[in-house]
């Protein structure tokens, strides 16, 4: 959906009741996991929360973990294991300060880490909140301690004063760039590199109430001083203050790495900063959606910067929407827009200005090139570039559309990996996090939007707040506030057959026919069965019978037959002695089995439950469980008892029992045990026996 060129590029028309039925927002996950089948690996410290800052080091096998006053170093391959940890708490005084400044004494006077990189030297750079009062330290790990080294280094302008403000940092070359404020109210917001230190302009036309969301570096050139760094936050844009209500837009800036600021004119100040707005189109959305987290994803088999992409998770800004979204976007494109895009100017326009697409003269050197040395820019390309650094062209996502949308809980996080599957093709899956403590597996096949699998991360619904993937072990960490969890990227052993293998459609995984397990792609040489594109599942063998459950009931009451739902998308018939069971008042068809209410003699039967699902191809059917039912204290009929003895091996059993009866009663007879049937009245009255089992008295 192309935007409208307007300055109401964001008013969508209201398109909601357009959506078809598979629309995209109503992409259901194949499989539900709860959390206690999840088989997480949890990392929890009594007295500790806030477990959202995470490093991976792979050179030494660790998971560096920054909490609220606590560090921990914990084992990469099973994080429930504690290598070593250091408390990093504030000082009476310094919490005293920070009340005494009307902050919360509990909440925000304490000392959240928000900064945690690696340095040249192996060490870490460590940043916490400290009761308002920001201050770093470099960290080191050696003979399993870890080690604070207590340097007490300034903080302002690198890490918040609040710990609920939004921030982001990296580390390039010993050199942290962070986006936070530099005020213990919050109100002055830059992005500021520590060395040699440069920063933006205090002006609305640079930062105007951004929250920040990440901040990502892009190598671009062979000598390094022509990489840039792209911050990606969001808003109140200044080029829509002509509506009474604020408007909340997201945006993408671009500095260049060897920038140290102008001459004269923005000395100290980025002389490279420019920034565009970023498009997340989703149907039905009246106001923009807002950027919440991103992902820089490289090939790593293909170096150059052009093929890199930003995945990007959205989220709306009216509380009438549930409704999340995945856009991507190509390095390129931004790229383009930065070098060749049209700027925005500020125009008189009556009593007011406006923002409009700049149509003037552009400065040689072009502002925002990285190609001149900033100390060497003449004054015209500064002031340009000081005045207007808002582009007018709009960065869309590949294919114009999200790759994913969802309602339901808002998604906070995303991590993607590539993976090659049996078919040649390398596919990109998207590992996304939400409010509600569940991940979610998804995959994008050629515009077709497929979720995997949504697993239950936390027991009770926790937000995941920062998510890392590990190409070394193959896992996912995700740190929550209660804290961090540990999962592997293929959870193939979830699939016991090989028809819910294939139709998974998980490139991680594939059906391994001699081990008659569906295993991971990395784990094996053998050539598997898989189809991830079209879910066939032609190629799989037979499936072995199921196990027969006998099951009984009494008339008149009630038996449920539990068949669990193999998936989501799949449906689920009933059949009783091969003819289909219809849904009704007595016969009421659940999610997880049959329930029979006031069960009768012609309710006994072999039942088979079916899972049909559809794939892109074909609609596959599989037996999920089998009962044998019957009336209790009779005994099945012959008809039903399929597995039991032939009709002919019970007539045989029957005339030796005939005949072992009657060779019975003549031997008994000829003893004399039993009177003959003409001798019985020239016998003796003696006592006889009443059903009750009283005596009988004989005649009165």
């Amino acid at each position: 959906m192309r935007p409208l060129l307007s300055i109401s590029v964001f008013w969508f028309l209201p398109l909601a009741l357009m959506l078809e039925d598979d629309s995209p927002s109503d992409c259901v996950p194949r499989r539900y996991v709860p959390y206690h089948s999840s088989a997480a690996r949890l990392f929890h410290e009594e007295g500790v929360s806030n477990y959202t800052v995470m490093l991976l080091r792979e050179d030494m096998k660790l998971l560096l973990l920054g909490a609220r006053e606590a560090l921990f170093a914990l084992d990469l391959d099973d994080i429930s294991k504690k290598r070593a940890s250091v408390r990093w708490e504030v000082t009476p005084q310094q919490k005293s300060d920070c009340h005494n400044k009307g902050r919360d004494l509990e909440t925000e006077c304490k000392n959240y880490i928000k900064i945690l990189h690696k340095m040249a030297d192996n060490r870490m750079y460590v940043c916490g909140t400290n009761a308002f009062d920001p201050e770093c330290d470099f960290l080191s790990y050696e003979n399993g301690k870890l080690t604070r080294e207590m340097t007490r280094e300034d903080g302002k302008g690198k890490c918040p004063f609040n710990p609920s403000q939004r921030h982001a940092s990296i580390m390039v070359d010993d050199s942290l760039y962070s986006a936070t404020s530099m005020n213990f109210l919050g109100s002055e917001l830059v992005l500021m590199r520590s060395s040699p230190p440069i920063r933006t302009e205090i002006k609305t036309s640079w930062l105007n109430e951004p929250n920040f969301v990440s901040l990502a570096q892009m190598p671009q050139s062979h000598q390094g001083d022509d990489d840039k760094v792209y911050l990606f936050f969001s808003e109140t844009a200044v080029e829509y203050d002509c509506y009474r209500k604020p408007v909340v837009v997201s945006r993408v800036a671009r500095v260049c790495k060897g920038d140290v600021g102008g001459r004269r004119t923005l000395q100290r100040k980025w002389t490279s900063f420019l920034k565009a707005r970023l498009e997340c189109p989703v149907l039905g959305s009246q106001l923009p959606n807002i950027i919440q987290n991103t992902y820089r994803w490289c090939d790593p088999h293909n170096k150059h910067w052009s093929q890199c992409l930003f995945y990007a998770i959205f989220t709306p800004q009216s509380d009438t929407s549930d409704l999340s979204a995945v856009c991507a976007y190509s390095t390129s494109d931004i790229n383009r827009v930065f070098a060749e895009g049209q700027f925005k100017t500020l125009v008189p326009v009556e009593t007011s200005f406006i923002w409009v697409a700049y149509s003037g003269e552009v400065p040689d050197p072009r502002p925002g090139s990285c190609e001149t040395q900033s100390l060497n820019l003449p004054d015209q390309t500064l002031h340009f570039i000081k005045d207007k650094p808002l582009m007018d062209d709009i960065i869309q996502p590949i294919g114009t559309k999200p790759l994913l949308e969802r309602k339901g809980a808002a998604f906070t996080c995303i991590v993607v990996n590539q993976v090659e599957a049996t078919d040649g093709q390398k596919y990109h899956v998207m590992f996304i996090g939400t409010e509600d403590g569940t991940l979610l597996k998804a995959v994008n096949y050629d515009g077709e939007m497929f979720i995997i699998e949504q697993v239950q991360l936390f027991q009770s619904p926790e937000a995941i707040k920062v998510l890392r993937f590990s190409h070394v072990t193959g896992q996912l960490y995700a740190g929550s506030d209660y804290g961090a969890v540990q999962v592997p990227q293929a959870t193939c052993g979830r699939s016991l057959s090989c028809l819910d293998c294939v139709l998974a459609r998980d490139p991680y995984c594939g059906w391994d026919t001699d081990a008659g397990s569906c295993v991971a792609l990395s784990s094996t040489n053998r050539q598997l069965i898989q189809s991830v594109r079209d879910g066939n599942a032609s190629l799989c063998p037979t499936a072995d019978p199921v196990h027969v459950v006998s099951r009984s009931f009494l008339p008149g009451g009630s038996v449920k037959l539990v068949c669990p739902s193999l998936s989501n998308l799949a449906t689920t018939n009933w059949e009783q002695d091969g003819r289909l069971v219809a849904s009704s008042l007595r016969h009421q068809i659940l999610q997880d089995g049959l329930l029979i209410l006031n069960a009768s003699d012609p309710d006994a039967g072999r039942y088979r439950c079916l899972s049909l699902e559809r794939s892109k191809v074909d609609e596959y059917s599989a037996t999920v469980t089998e009962y044998q039912l019957s009336v209790k204290g009779q005994p099945p009929s012959p008809e039903a008892q399929r597995d039991g003895p032939s009709a002919v091996g019970l007539q045989v059993v029957i005339g030796l029992l005939a005949v072992s009866l009657v060779a019975l009663l003549a031997w008994n007879f000829y003893k004399g045990h039993l009177p003959l049937p003409w001798n019985c009245g020239k016998k003796k009255r003696g006592k006889s026996y009443q059903s009750n089992g009283q005596e009988d008295p004989g005649p009165l």
